[in-house]
């Protein structure tokens, strides 16, 4: 398995992270760079927001797009009307292209779910021609998501289950300080630069933060799928009271921090 996040319908992945990657996707390609003619490689696109985001920023010749999901794949695919870009399931720690295939190899928001981390890089760098780059970003879960923090801190005081997942999600791969460019460094790569990208993540209300999660979506909505129906109603219960702290429901809003890491390809 090349994969720990837990996906039940593009629809719920789009409401609990989609909409929030797409306002990281133009940050980090900002970070990365792009030029006209390229072929370019995103590995874990998801339903597409890096894709199609790098479709309206270049004029780009190709974009080739690989997720270990068939759900995000099939979803990106329905969406897709640009004759550049094609989508395929596939492995991150072993893509399907020949070496030298590409000019630059991206992944937004993927390397933290691939056990095998240090394997991706090494095939997004096996991938590339040299001089060109290899980047991706992580969420900083530890100490830059007060979105999704503040679910897992309320868990963790409600029980020794929600200390575990605090520990679990907390200390993914490449989410502490120098972590993935040491990686980057590891696997061969120069010139390796590291830095911090911010997003606002908007909610409506506690339903709108809510629902994706309880749906089961993602990490915290694989937690949730483990607790019986009075367990889930106390977290539920919990973590509207720290959603709302004290006032109406309604609006808020959250910055969250990601890792963006870039590298040459010698």
């Amino acid at each position: 398995m090349t994969s720990i996040f837990t996906v039940h319908a593009a629809s719920g992945y789009e409401q609990l992270m989609g909409r929030w990657s797409r306002r990281l996707a133009p940050l980090f390609i900002d970070f990365a760079g792009l030029a006209s003619n390229e072929n370019i490689l995103d590995v874990g696109c998801g339903t597409g927001s890096l894709t199609f985001e790098l479709a309206k920023s270049a004029d780009l010749a190709q974009i080739q797009a690989i997720d270990f999901s068939p759900v995000f794949v099939e979803a990106a695919r329905q969406r897709n009307t640009d004759p550049r870009i094609t989508f395929q399931q596939a492995d991150a720690t072993a893509l399907p292209f020949a070496d030298n295939a590409f000019d630059r190899a991206l992944a937004l928001l993927v390397l933290h779910f691939v056990p095998e981390t240090g394997k991706a890089v090494a095939e997004m760098r096996r991938v590339v021609r040299p001089g060109g780059v290899v980047a991706a970003v992580v969420w900083d879960h530890y100490g830059g998501m007060p979105s999704f923090r503040m679910m897992v801190d309320t868990v963790a005081a409600l029980g020794e289950s929600g200390r575990q997942l605090r520990t679990r999600y907390c200390f993914q791969p490449m989410m502490q300080p120098g972590e993935m460019k040491r990686t980057f460094v590891d696997e061969g790569l120069d010139d390796v630069t590291e830095t911090e990208l911010m997003v606002r993540m908007d909610y409506d209300d506690f339903d709108d933060y809510w629902a994706p999660i309880a749906a089961g979506e993602g990490p915290l909505g694989k937690y949730m799928t483990t607790l019986d129906a009075a367990e889930r109603l106390r977290v539920e219960a919990a973590v509207r009271d720290a959603y709302q702290a004290g006032r109406p429901d309604g609006p808020r809003s959250f910055a969250n921090v990601a890792w963006a890491c870039r590298g040459i390809v010698p």
